[in-house]
C-alpha cells in the first residue's frame, strides 16, 4: 500500500477545503474551477485524491499574524500624544505666567491634565482588553 493509497478523515478534506479559499481568495481560481475542487475535495476517500486537487496550485506558506502588541502599542501613543503636548503647553504658559508675575498662581492646568487624562486612562484600560480580542477575531475571518 502506497502513500497515496491511505484513507483520509474529514479534518484532512477540512485542511484542503481552506487552503481553497486561500487560493480563489488570492485570484489563483475562479469560482467555477473553486467549486469542481471543494466537490472533489469533500468527495476524496485517499490522499492520492486529494493530493490531486492541489497538484497545480503552489505551497502556501502562513502567513505571519500581526502581533496585537504593537497594534495596541501605536492606538495607546496616538492617544496620549495630543495630551502629552496640550499639557506640555499648559504647563509652560502656567510656569512662565508664574515667572511674570514673580510668585506661584493658581495650578490651572490641572483642569486641562486631569479630566482629559482620566478620560486617556479609561480609554487605554478599554483598548488594552479589546485589542487581542480583536484580533482573534480578525485570524478567524482570515481562515473563514
Amino acid at each position: 500500500m502506497t502513500n497515496d493509497d491511505v484513507r483520509i478523515g474529514d479534518a484532512e478534506r477540512e485542511q484542503v477545503a481552506q487552503r481553497l479559499h486561500v487560493h480563489v481568495g488570492s485570484g489563483r481560481l475562479d469560482l467555477a474551477e473553486f467549486e469542481k475542487r471543494i466537490d472533489a475535495t469533500y468527495e476524496a476517500r485517499t490522499r492520492g485524491e486529494l493530493a490531486t486537487v492541489l497538484a497545480d496550485l503552489p505551497e502556501q506558506s502562513p502567513r505571519p499574524r500581526p502581533a496585537a502588541r504593537p497594534v495596541r502599542n501605536r492606538i495607546v501613543a496616538a492617544a496620549w500624544a495630543p495630551w502629552l503636548l496640550a499639557g506640555t503647553i499648559s504647563m509652560v504658559v502656567w510656569l512662565a505666567t508664574s515667572l511674570g508675575a514673580g510668585t506661584l498662581l493658581y495650578f490651572w492646568p490641572i483642569w486641562v491634565i486631569g479630566p482629559w487624562g482620566a478620560a486617556l486612562l479609561l480609554g487605554t484600560v478599554a483598548v488594552t482588553a479589546a485589542v487581542p480580542a480583536c484580533s482573534q477575531r480578525r485570524s478567524v475571518a482570515e481562515h473563514a
